[in-house]
């Protein structure tokens, strides 16, 4: 499901449990280089269930600093008791990458770019 979803990370929940865990590739690697087999491994089995929160209204920095803090990638987003989200270092950086790196769309490739900046002799 999450190859399906091109997401590295997926918040675990069971409803008979108040327990919440994330599952990560690294979680998924780590059990196929055991020799388990990820057809029939339980997901609960294998995710990390000290896990952090962050509420809605954390800035990006405050995520960041985290995350830093942690030496973890991911933060399940919580409204009351209820998952809301999980957000990514990826999805941190995408969106710093947005507000500080200017549109690049038709901007020639780096080649290109190159050539043009080269002195002509």
């Amino acid at each position: 499901m999450m190859a399906t979803r091109r997401v590295g990370a997926a918040v675990v929940v069971n409803p008979e449990n108040a327990g919440v865990g994330i599952l990560t590739e690294r979680d998924i690697l780590l059990s196929v280089a055991a020799g388990q087999s990820p057809d029939t491994e339980v997901a609960g089995e294998h995710c990390t269930q000290d896990v952090v929160f962050a509420a809605r209204n954390w800035t990006m920095e405050g995520a960041a600093a985290a995350m830093v803090r942690g030496g973890f990638r991911h933060l399940v987003v919580v409204e009351g008791h209820e998952v809301v989200g999980l957000l990514s270092m990826r999805d941190i950086v995408r969106c710093w990458s947005a507000a500080r790196v200017p549109a690049q769309a038709g901007a020639p490739d780096a080649a290109v770019a190159a050539e043009d900046r080269a002195p002509t002799g």
